[in-house]
C-alpha cells in the first residue's frame, strides 16, 4: 500500500467517524426531553444547589426553594437543545457519582460532593474563550453552568434570597449612582 492510499483513507475514516458523532450529538440534543425523568430528580437538584449556595446565617437554595424554580425554567423556558443537555448532565454527573464512589450523589459525604461539582466545573469550560463560544453554539451551554447560572438567579430573585441574602431596599429613595457598601454589609438586592 502506497501512502497517497493510507492518508485517504486515514482521512475518510476520520471524516465519517466524525460525521458519525456529530449526527448522534444532533440527534440527542434534539430528541424529545424526558421531563418526567427530570422532575423525578428534584431532591438531586436541592442537593445540588445547596451546594452552591449552602445556608449559613442567611438561608440557603433549599429554603430558597430553588429547586422548583429551577424545574420551572427548564421545563418552560429552556429550549429542546437546553432542556436535552441539562438532563444529560444530571445523568451522567449521577454516573460519575455511583462510578466513582459507589454512591448517589445524595448519600455521597460533603467532601465527595465537592469533589463532583469540581469536576463537572473542569470539564464543562475549556481554557480559550473562542471554544466556549463555539461550543455554546453548537451544543448549548455546559450543564454546570447552566446548574450555577440557575441557581444564583433563582435565590437571588426569591423572597429568603432577597430580603435575607442580600440587602433590601423595599421603597429605595432617590437615586445615587454609586453608594459605597459599609464594612460587612450585604450586596443590594435592588440596583
Amino acid at each position: 500500500m502506497d501512502r497517497r492510499t493510507t492518508v485517504k483513507s486515514i482521512l475518510a475514516l476520520s471524516a465519517i467517524s466524525f460525521t458519525s458523532f456529530s449526527v448522534f450529538k444532533w440527534y440527542d440534543l434534539h430528541k424529545k426531553p424526558d421531563l418526567n425523568y427530570l422532575n423525578s430528580k428534584k431532591t438531586l437538584i436541592e442537593e445540588l444547589s445547596e451546594m452552591i449556595i449552602p445556608s449559613t446565617d442567611t438561608p440557603g437554595a433549599k429554603e430558597a426553594k430553588v429547586a422548583d424554580f429551577i424545574l420551572l425554567t427548564v421545563t418552560n423556558c429552556f429550549d429542546v437543545k437546553e432542556q436535552n443537555g441539562f438532563i444529560s448532565g444530571l445523568k451522567e454527573l449521577e454516573k460519575y457519582s455511583v462510578e466513582k464512589f459507589d454512591l448517589s450523589f445524595e448519600e455521597c459525604s460533603a467532601e465527595n460532593r465537592e469533589k463532583i461539582l469540581t469536576h463537572f466545573q473542569g470539564i464543562g469550560m475549556y481554557d480559550h474563550q473562542i471554544l466556549n463560544k463555539i461550543r455554546k453554539k453548537i451544543l448549548g451551554s455546559p450543564f454546570f453552568v447552566q446548574l450555577k447560572w440557575l441557581t444564583v438567579y433563582g435565590y437571588c430573585t426569591s423572597k429568603p434570597g432577597a430580603t435575607n441574602g442580600l440587602a433590601y431596599d423595599y421603597v429605595p429613595g432617590n437615586y445615587e449612582a454609586c453608594i459605597p457598601l459599609q464594612p460587612n454589609q450585604k450586596s443590594w438586592a435592588t440596583k
